[in-house]
């Protein structure tokens, strides 16, 4: 008799799912129409596959600007449908005017609506069929914990926050001094004598072992893990799910084994690296000090009518070994607002002016930090450098917080495009995880994902 398996994928397994067929039905609808209406426009066998590859690549960029690609949104119709929308006419207009690599720009209107909405309507024909068959509970996959009672609520929630597919659907306790056999909210607890027979019976595609007490695993226990690890099953241990599933590092769980995770990315040594991204963050960085000078006299004109007060600030923060830095700014909170003590800023600060809030969320209140990035006390990208008086706050509670010191503070990062304001202690060890994500996996496509996920918030309007 055989068992049947319920069908998952992998959060990364999505993304390239998703991608793959994104070039397979664009190129795909625009082949069958050049043969069944004499669409002459896009011709695959005509232009050597530089035309269709320099296509898709277009699609793939601002998709990924447009969070195509984020699965979350890849599951939302109403999202699907902007950020759709959103790739596809910024794609297609880039690939009409690129020259030499692209057709020539055809005469006729109606031959560039035609191209446009081909691709809009196998784009949205794909994802929606990704929603409502794919995207769907058929495939999502079941997880069972081994763990302290105590730490499921925890252990449950980090995880399946982040992938609405992964169902941890039982625990087994690993504590043999708690109570046992009750149940927490949806999750069963499974007794150590009948793992084997409930992985079978529910489908369990993956069992994650988060028990810190090696005592917990009984040899009992140990034997079913044998047994269902040669039958297939894959066992993982939680650092490593955490990590995968929800990019950070998770600090709070693996407390002073957490040096087991060094050496850091080899990227952090790398001296070509290094000198490739110093040239690009000089080059960007005149770049967007030009823009910043045509942009001074708006922002004076709306400083002076709404925030009333100094046009810049400069302000001291912690960068790289722990050496102390001044960092500009354009001023975007009423003066004297920490007449009080330093206090974190929030979502909803009431000392942010409106100009200022506007500014913020448009980042163009950072745009005088290419100064520091210029001077080499920042780069472009890495963790968000905080003050003096914040991190002996937080490095108190936090044993690793000045790990982030190891290299230069950045402008942007992956803390700021996966997480909002560090309002509290609590908030700054998420902020914390992601910055040691980062710290540890930092290479070039990294940066890359960073600076798509930023554009994204500029255009967007998310700034903090």
């Amino acid at each position: 008799m055989f068992v049947k398996n319920k069908i998952h994928f992998e959060i990364s397994e999505r993304k390239v799912l998703l991608s793959a067929f994104d070039a397979v039905f664009v190129l795909l609808a625009l082949y069958l129409l050049s043969i069944m209406f004499d669409y002459n426009y896009f011709l695959i066998e005509r232009m050597f596959y530089f035309g269709p590859i320099l296509l898709i690549i277009y699609i793939y960029i601002f998709g990924s600007i447009f969070e195509m690609y984020n699965l979350q949104v890849a599951s939302n119709q109403f999202q699907i449908l902007r950020s759709v929308i959103f790739t596809t006419t910024t794609s297609g207009l880039v690939y009409l005017f690129t020259p030499i690599l692209s057709p020539e720009l055809p005469k006729q209107r109606l031959v560039i609506f035609i191209f446009y909405f081909t691709i809009l309507g196998a784009l949205l024909i794909w994802r929606f069929f990704y929603v409502y068959f794919l995207a769907s509970y058929r495939f999502s996959q079941n997880v069972v914990l081994i763990c302290d009672r105590n730490q499921v609520s925890e252990l449950v929630l980090g995880l399946e926050s982040v992938d609405p597919h992964y169902k941890i659907i039982g625990f087994v306790n690993s504590d043999s001094n708690t109570a046992k056999n009750s149940n927490i909210h949806y999750l069963k607890e499974i007794k150590k004598e009948d793992l084997e027979d409930f992985v079978k019976s529910r489908n369990v595609s993956e069992i994650v072992i988060a028990s810190q007490k090696t005592d917990g695993i009984t040899a009992d226990l140990y034997q079913q893990l044998l047994h269902l690890l040669e039958s297939g099953n894959i066992i993982r241990e939680y650092t490593q799910v955490y990590e995968s599933k929800t990019q950070r590092i998770p600090v709070h769980y693996i407390s002073r084994d957490f040096y087991r995770f060094f050496p850091f990315s080899r990227s952090n040594n790398n001296k070509l690296y290094l000198l490739l991204i110093r040239f690009i963050e000089v080059f960007f960085s005149l770049i967007s000090l030009f823009i910043c000078i045509v942009f001074i006299p708006f922002i004076f004109l709306g400083n002076l009518l709404a925030n009333k007060g100094s046009l810049f600030y400069t302000q001291e923060r912690v960068g790289k070994h722990g050496v102390v830095f001044n960092i500009y700014k354009f001023r975007t909170m009423i003066e004297n607002s920490e007449k009080d003590g330093a206090v974190f800023a929030t979502s909803n600060d009431r000392r942010i002016t409106p100009f200022g809030k506007f500014m913020r969320k448009s980042r163009i209140d950072e745009l005088p930090q290419f100064i520091n990035i210029l001077k080499g006390d920042m780069a472009v990208i890495g963790p968000r450098p905080e003050r003096p008086y914040f991190v002996q706050e937080i490095a108190s509670v936090m044993p690793f917080y000045e790990t982030r010191h190891v290299i230069k503070p950045g402008l942007t990062g992956w803390a700021q495009v996966n997480y909002s304001y560090g309002e509290s202690i609590d908030e700054s060890l998420i902020k914390l995880q992601y910055d040691l994500y980062y710290i540890k996996h930092r290479s070039v496509f990294l940066d890359l994902s960073i600076t798509f996920k930023t554009i994204t918030t500029v255009l967007f309007y998310r700034g903090q």
